[in-house]
């Protein structure tokens, strides 16, 4: 990591950020000077009372948010925020329904769609009045196996609209994935389509729904909107989406709900057992998406919000948010890097994108290809570059800046599904460090723990929040006693969120992920966080993809490191020698994996992520308890019984 900063904020720019606004209005109302953005981040910490309210009335929060701001509780799991609240978030969402952009969306195959904030709202109108006459009441799940497309927002809205609850699976997911899913939020009513486009290849999805409905019988309606190809002749129980919507629907009156009432249930990988459904509320989603947008990200009405996602990922959800925000969300449904690793830059450039949202694992995709959108592209229009899905490493720090656009702020975001938000992210008025992510979220207690649970700074620890916050999960279904809940994140420190990633605080006020904590190494009792291996292999250009685990071996644990070479490369005696030899001169000698060994394919989940334990599990002859949660689960067979791991 360099000294001097890849990026400095313009505070002298014709248009302030949207957080120097909020850093105003909570000093003069506080009557303290807040003068930087570690006082303003202290303050909204010590001062919860004063600062979830304010944010509610910045950020344009439309409902009645009562007169207690909060319920306090020693333990976090029992703090209520705005319990007196009534509220519906699509009002947020459809306020100042104009001609103004709402949603553009473009597919792989070259579909191209616009909808107004007027013609959204007509859209959820019309589906609100049919889901009503279809028997959908508050508190009923509404799921779609969806792709992402403008038909998915405008029914999620609609299912919110009455007080109903969203699930969301992409079709590319097979049936027992998302049986797995749906089975246990048994919904009444399925939206879907009628296939989808990825690689240059269409993939008819009307067999998957069949069976999805067959194996989950509470499904009583089926939805179907044309995409890929007729959906006019549908099979036997599903209905056409023109059919469907209600023509003469009546003008949109949104049910009033509590601000703790659920809007969305998620859904955990699946990669280590039954996936967990998650529940989160509406408010306190909401809320929390609006202050790392606007003030985190500086979004403002009329930007144009990109993230490139499906509806198995939270990132769909955060995406769609930005519409409360009065900004335009742009839709991408394919293969982002086919037929090549432009195709989202000319989408960025095409569409005027302002914020433009993608894994480490494509910026790091577009390092090795030597790709270089500066010089091909105009990318005037864009302000913030957002990253997340696993560490970006420095030197895709360094190639945004280089090889993308100079004047960008790069907010690296770490955060989950567990609680549809970031803990720690992005920030306007701070400088960009190379391989930092900038700062904590506003209103979050974050720190790094060691085992004995003190704090710690330049040394590596265990990401944790202290304190409540508005979009901590409600629940888990099916969850006695929120037994699992509370294993899940309260089991290690007493009251004190743990999520689960390795992570270091610098001499910054930033932060580095190191991976998964309990994906970490521990060769010889030596805590080494994954992502700092994968750092020293994104710079060899011969390394198409790997993944590094601990195996139990010889009463010790070493590690072992399992490599896709590139097109034209060969893992032979030099390539080895070199990763090692970088490994260790860029991390340290424990870093030095004891085995490195090619393989054919990396198993990955469904949104994308390395699916180290599953890989682990089999490496060290451990059942992998749900291979459907992976989207290549036959990957997993390069991994097992490999005599080069007997000895």
């Amino acid at each position: 990591m360099t000294a001097q900063p890849l990026w400095q904020p313009d505070l002298s720019a014709r248009r302030k950020p949207l957080l120097s606004d909020f850093m105003a209005e909570a000093a003069m109302g506080s009557g303290l000077a807040l003068k930087s953005f570690a006082d303003l981040h202290a303050w909204s910490v010590a001062q919860p009372l004063v600062f979830w309210p304010l944010a509610w009335e910045f950020c344009g929060l439309v409902g009645d948010k009562g007169s207690v701001p909060l319920q306090a509780h020693p333990d976090p799991t029992k703090v209520r925020f705005f319990p007196e609240a009534r509220l519906n978030v699509v009002d947020s969402f459809l306020k100042n329904a104009d001609s103004r952009d709402a949603i553009v969306f473009t597919g792989e195959a070259g579909h191209r769609m616009v909808w107004s904030r007027a013609e959204l709202k007509r859209e959820v109108e019309r589906l609100a009045a049919a889901l009503r006459d279809a028997g959908i009441a508050p508190g009923d799940h509404v799921a779609g196996y969806v792709p992402n497309m403008p038909q998915t927002v405008a029914a999620m809205l609609a299912t919110a609209s009455l007080g109903a609850v969203w699930s969301s699976c992409a079709p590319e997911s097979g049936p027992a994935v998302v049986v797995d899913r749906f089975s246990q939020i048994e919904p009444k009513l399925m939206f879907a389509a009628d296939g989808y486009f990825y690689s240059g290849k269409t993939f008819e999805t009307r067999a998957a729904i069949s069976e999805v409905a067959a194996r989950v019988p509470s499904i009583q309606n089926i939805v179907v909107w044309p995409y890929a190809g007729d959906a006019g002749n549908l099979p036997k129980g599903m209905t056409a989406y023109e059919t469907f919507k209600q023509k003469d629907a009546p003008a949109l009156d949104c049910r009033p709900m509590g601000f703790r009432d659920p809007l969305y249930v998620m859904f955990s990988s699946g990669t280590t057992g039954k996936p967990k459904c998650i529940e989160h509320s509406g408010g306190g989603t909401l809320l929390r998406m609006l202050v790392e947008q606007q003030l985190h990200c500086d979004l403002h009405p009329g930007d144009r919000m990109f993230y490139y996602t499906t509806c198995n990922w939270m990132m769909w959800n955060w995406q769609v948010a930005a519409l409360a925000s009065e900004a335009v969300i742009v839709l991408f449904d394919g293969n982002p890097i086919y037929p090549g690793i432009h195709r989202l830059f000319d989408l960025a450039e095409a569409e005027k994108v302002t914020h433009f949202g993608i894994s480490a694992k494509y910026i790091n995709a577009s390092l090795k290809r030597r790709n270089r959108p500066a010089d091909s592209h105009d990318l005037s229009a864009l302000r913030v570059v957002l990253s997340t899905g696993s560490p970006l490493s420095p030197e895709g720090f360094a190639h945004v800046y280089a090889d993308w656009k100079a004047d960008v702020q790069l907010s690296s975001i770490c955060g989950g599904t567990d609680i549809l938000g970031c803990f720690v992210g992005g920030c306007p008025l701070l400088p960009v460090h190379q391989g930092e992510i900038q700062a904590p979220m506003l209103g979050l207690d974050v720190a790094t723990l060691n085992d004995q649970g003190a704090p710690v700074e330049g040394v590596a620890g265990e990401l944790v929040c202290r304190n409540a916050h508005p979009s901590m999960p409600t629940r888990f279904l099916n969850d006695p006693g929120n037994a699992r809940f509370r294993a899940s994140y309260f089991a290690t420190y007493p009251n004190t969120w743990r999520q689960g990633d390795y992570m270091l605080r610098t001499e910054h006020g930033g932060y580095v992920v190191l991976g998964r904590s309990d994906a970490t190494l521990n060769p010889g009792g030596v805590r080494i966080g994954t992502a700092e291996i994968y750092r020293q292999l994104d710079k060899i250009d011969d390394v198409a993809d790997a993944v590094v685990v601990g195996q139990s071996f010889d009463n010790d644990v070493r590690v072992v490191l399992f490599v896709v070479p590139a097109e034209g490369a060969v893992l032979d005696d030099t390539l080895a020698a070199r990763i090692r030899t970088e490994i260790r001169k860029q991390a340290s000698p424990r870093h030095v994996p004891a085995k490195i060994i090619a393989v054919a394919d990396i198993p990955r989940t469904k949104s994308g992520k390395t699916a180290e334990l599953a890989v682990r599990d089999v490496v060290n002859n451990q059942p992998v308890r749900n291979l459907s949660g992976l989207a290549n689960p036959q990957a997993l067979e390069l991994f097992a019984d490999l005599p080069e791991l007997q000895i």
